[in-house]
């Protein structure tokens, strides 16, 4: 059986399925864990822990060594893409309760969904797309936006918005597992290799325990908020990215838009969110099914909407020049090698 194969077609599946496998689970036996008790419901109940340990994973995976050109390209676009998601959450805050909206179509949508869809870029989807359609030094600007993983970036920008005090040592907290992996990794390149490669086998672990949470019925009544959501992701960051990428990045904007889909490790950050600041509680399940639609969503559009824009700008004759040395090319070709996804 060619189950993988099968998953891999299927946009994030490896993160979606498994989330989605639990929350039928926890929708039609939400007592299993304890039922089971033990190694079962540590399993469906570990999302934090599974998490810290992902996240050290993804710290140790990343290379400090980049050139000049591919840190500005990869700057450039992680930090508009933030830029964004703090605009949009100032807005937002104005008008959406903590909570979120609890009737309507729009129930469910809050200012957690709309920064946690938002401030995270699919690293992995943006540099298989850009391998295709962009340069070698662009498709190596994914280095940076792994620095996005994780709850973190949520955090700062809810701390900065005055939606929610985070003490110092939280954030240390957050960051903490990461910035041991990237020290290791780095220090050691077998340790990089080593740990690095459980990245992506601990994606659907975390995926099947953050399902276990979460009642399919809210996934239902989000659904098509969610599209919307994933469509609204590409417009309101992919605009910024595309101006960005032209007038500091020095490109096309392709890269840009390449960088405008909402990342499948964000499903998880408005649950790791609330277990700090219960108070966001009340909106973690419906931004989690939110956020998960937009993955989804932005994960199928953005490929399509990429490569049409690439062979526009081909068809005017603004193509960016790639301008390498040996050295860089062989750079960008080994941090290539430690993502297929984010």
């Amino acid at each position: 059986m060619q189950i993988k194969k099968t998953i891999d077609k299927i946009p994030g599946g490896m993160m979606l399925i498994p989330l989605l496998l639990g929350a039928v689970v926890h929708t039609f036996w939400a007592g299993s864990g304890e039922y089971f008790g033990s190694f079962t419901k540590g399993l469906m109940t570990g999302t934090i822990p599974i998490l810290a340990v992902w996240f050290f994973c993804m710290g140790a995976s990343i290379d400090v060594r980049a050139t000049g050109t591919v840190l500005r390209k990869s700057g450039t676009l992680v930090l508009t893409k933030i830029a964004v998601a703090w605009v949009v959450a100032m807005i937002a805050m104005q008008f959406l309760p903590i909570g979120g909206v609890q009737s309507g179509f729009f129930a469910g949508l809050s200012v957690l969904a709309l920064i946690a869809a938002m401030d995270m870029t699919n690293g992995g989807l943006y540099a298989s797309v850009m391998q295709q359609y962009g340069t070698k030094e662009e498709a190596g600007a994914f280095v940076l936006m792994s620095l996005e993983s994780g709850p973190l970036v949520t955090m700062l920008i809810l701390g900065s918005t005055g939606l929610a005090v985070f003490e110092p040592h939280t954030f240390v907290g957050a960051v903490l597992p990461f910035l041991v992996g990237f020290l290791l990794g780095n220090l050691d390149h077998d340790l990089r290799s080593y740990f690095g490669k459980a990245t992506q086998t601990l994606i659907p672990f975390f995926g099947f325990a953050l399902g276990s949470s979460i009642n399919l019925g809210v996934i239902i009544q989000t659904g098509m908020l969610g599209i919307l959501l994933g469509v609204i992701v590409i417009i309101i960051t992919g605009i910024p990215l595309m101006l960005a990428d032209r007038w500091i990045g020095g490109g096309n904007g392709t890269a840009g838009l390449a960088a405008s889909s909402a990342a499948g490790a964000a499903v998880a950050n408005p649950m790791i969110v609330a277990t700090m600041k219960p108070e966001f509680m009340p909106a973690a399940q419906s931004a989690t099914a939110l956020v998960a639609a937009a993955v989804i969503v932005t994960a199928i559009l953005v490929p399509i909407l990429t490569a049409y824009w690439s062979n526009y700008m081909k068809s005017k004759g603004k193509v960016v020049e790639q301008v390498q040395s040996d050295e860089d090319i062989q750079g960008s070709e080994m941090k290539l090698k430690h993502v297929k996804g984010h």
